[in-house]
Parts: C-alpha cells; structure tokens; sequence
C-alpha cells in the first residue's frame, strides 16, 4: 500500500518553469499565459495534504495570484475563459456542498472547461444500488472527462478511486479523512493576510475529531518550521492520534485545551491564527446523538438546542476582544452557531474572503492537473 500511495501521488519534486505572464505597458491588461514546456506541478491526483512540499505551494500561490489579477482584467478573462476549451470536468459529490461544488465548477468555467456535476451521487446514482467506488470511477474513465472532482462520505474513498483511475481524481473531502483543497485555499488565506506560513501560533477549535478540514490544515502547516497548534476542544471530540504523531515527527509542537475557560486564558490570546469548526452532527454515532442532544442549553434560530458542553466552544464578540488585533479569524463554513453573527464585522474575520480564495486555488490546481495531462 505505501508503494501504491507513492505511485499515485507522484513525482512531486520538479523545477519552477518560468511563467510568461506579462503586464502591458498601459498597466491595464495581462496577456494570458503561454502553456509551459513542462507542468507547474507534477502531480497525478490530489489526495491528501501531505503530498504538498513548501515550494510547491508557494508555485501555487503564486499562479493563484495571477489567476485572480487576470480575471480582473476583461481581455485576459476571455483568454483564460478558452484556455481548455474541449476539456470536461466531472463533478462528482456524494455528500452535500456548497462553497467546494460551485468554487470547482466557477472554477472550471473560467478556465473553459465543461462540466457535468451530479450533487447527490450517494442517493440517485448506482451507488444506491451498491456499485463501488471502484466501479464508479472506472466507468466515468470511459466517458473522456479530464478531470474528476469527487467527495465521498466514505475515509479513503478518493485513494481507492484514484487506484483505478487513468483520469486525475481531486478529493473534495472523504468521510472524516482529508479535505486537502480546503487546506490548500486556507494556507493561501493565512499566507495573503500574515505574510508567512511558519513561526506561527494557530489556533483550531470545535470538532477536532470529525473536522477532516483541521486534519488536512494541521499536516500542511507541519511542513513550516517554528508552527505551535492549540487543539481547543471538548475531549470527546479531540484531535485524533494519527495527526498529533504526524506533528511530533515532523517537529511541530502542540497543546491540547479542554475548556473553553483554559483556551481563553491561554491560547487564544496569543494567537496568530484561531480557526474554528462546526460540530459535525452528520458523523456522530446514534448514541452521541442522542447525548449531544440532551441537557441543552443554547439555543438558536437555527439550531434549537445543543449538548451544554459543546454549547461553551464559542467565538463571541467577548472571546474576540480577547485576541490580539492582528489576529484573523478562520472558519471553512457553513457556521452554525460557534462564530456569532455579530463577530462577521469585526475586520479580522476572514471567513468569507477565506472562501472566495477558493476559486483562485481551485483553478489553480485545474490549471497544472491539466496542463500536465495535456504535455503526457
């Protein structure tokens, strides 16, 4: 299995090509690229965060950057828009979306690449009928798509496809395992608003457990030197084991806080980053449902009642008074009721520019996934 995780991830090492974008002298328009000699990064699929080496990322925020000032510009918006004309994508999403489905297909779109999306495989798809993601994937290979986008409710899934496909498989989150774009658009956030990626203190907070948001964000920020992660959270919803090893062999250093008292006491007033995370009710067992759903004590238009210690991981206008001003506020969404709506004015909440930085990586990513597959 390790030899074939190492096959399917790819060379990952490569040479930055030079990028021959240029700005008019006017200053108001870009020409749209030339397609490079070689990839922007040499990466079959994209599977999970780990794969990810610093100076591949910082490639990838750098045509990010391009991508976003070209879309500002209508002549170079139109190049871009027929740049893989011909090319299709299937979005493939066995579990609901919204912020990943539409930033991949707008995403898609502006690149020129067709889509045909399906937002509710799990239920109206052959998989009601226990056909396996295996099967799934070998068929869509014989449709001529390009580009496969797949999010699946089972851990693993995308490894499994990715197994079976000659099509590049991008995970869009599987089960409680990684969600590694997610993590990708949430480094480019942190990077756009601190000016780095290591010698930082950033706080994760929420459901730890179920969150596989955090877990991909986690390793990734394992890759930068003098990072300090504070794990804030309920025990029973704890960062799990497999993470925490991948931090202490990689030399980042963490703390876990079990109290909301503790973690305002402590960690979130030295924090460079707090990101927070719903409670993931989706994925509790029947019996956490049931005892998430006794001795209730908040309550909300959207959520009428919530476990009393749950209840407490809140980020509140008297929590952000805490934080120092130059701290941003982090959260992958949809939010419940762990950031009050209050909180959304205060300037270091970047929770929805967070989001809409997902279109400039995501076609980003598309970007060098096809562009190698068009120089194989």
């Amino acid at each position: 299995m390790a030899a074939q995780k190492a096959q399917l991830l790819g060379a990952v090492g490569g040479q930055t090509p030079q990028l021959k974008i240029s700005e008019a002298a006017s200053g108001r328009f870009f020409v749209a690229p030339a397609r490079e000699s070689r990839p922007l990064l040499n990466i079959p699929h994209v599977l999970n965060a780990q794969q990810f080496t610093p100076n591949q990322l910082e490639r990838l925020f750098l045509r990010a950057d391009e991508l976003r000032k070209m879309l500002a510009i209508p002549t170079s918006r139109r190049s871009l828009a027929s740049r893989y004309k011909g090319h299709q994508l299937c979005s493939l999403f066995y579990e609901p979306s919204t912020r990943t489905r539409l930033s991949f297909e707008q995403a898609a779109t502006k690149l020129g690449v067709g889509i045909v999306s399906t937002e509710n495989a799990r239920e109206f798809s052959s998989a009601a009928k226990g056909e396996t993601i295996e099967d799934s994937t070998r068929v869509i290979n014989e449709y001529d798509f390009s580009i496969i986008v797949l999010r699946h409710h089972e851990t693993g899934s995308a490894l499994r496809a990715a197994s079976v496909s000659n099509v590049p498989i991008i995970n869009a989150g599987d089960g409680m395992g990684e969600h590694p774009t997610q993590a990708l658009l949430d480094a480019y956030t942190i990077k756009r608003e601190k000016g780095r990626l290591d010698r930082l203190h950033v706080v994760m907070g929420g459901d730890l457990r179920h969150g596989r948001t955090v877990r991909s964000l986690a390793q990734l920020l394992s890759k930068y030197t003098k990072n300090h992660i504070s794990f804030v959270s309920m025990p029973g919803l704890k960062m799990q084991d497999d993470v925490l090893k991948i931090l202490r062999a990689q030399g980042t250093t963490f703390k876990e806080f079990f109290s909301m008292e503790d973690a305002r006491s402590i960690a979130l007033r030295d924090a460079d980053v707090v990101y927070w995370t719903r409670t993931q009710t989706e994925r509790l067992a029947e019996s956490e449902k049931d005892l998430f759903a006794q001795n209730t004590k908040l309550s909300s238009p959207n959520h009428k009642s919530t476990q009393a210690s749950v209840s407490s991981f809140v980020i509140d206008l008297k929590v952000a008074r805490l934080m120092k001003k130059d701290t941003i506020i982090m959260h992958p969404l949809p939010r419940v009721w762990e950031i009050t709506p209050e909180v959304d004015n205060d300037p270091r909440a970047k929770y929805f520019e967070q989001a809409g930085n997902g279109l400039y990586i995501r076609m980003a990513l598309l970007d060098t996934l096809l562009s190698r597959r068009m120089h194989l």
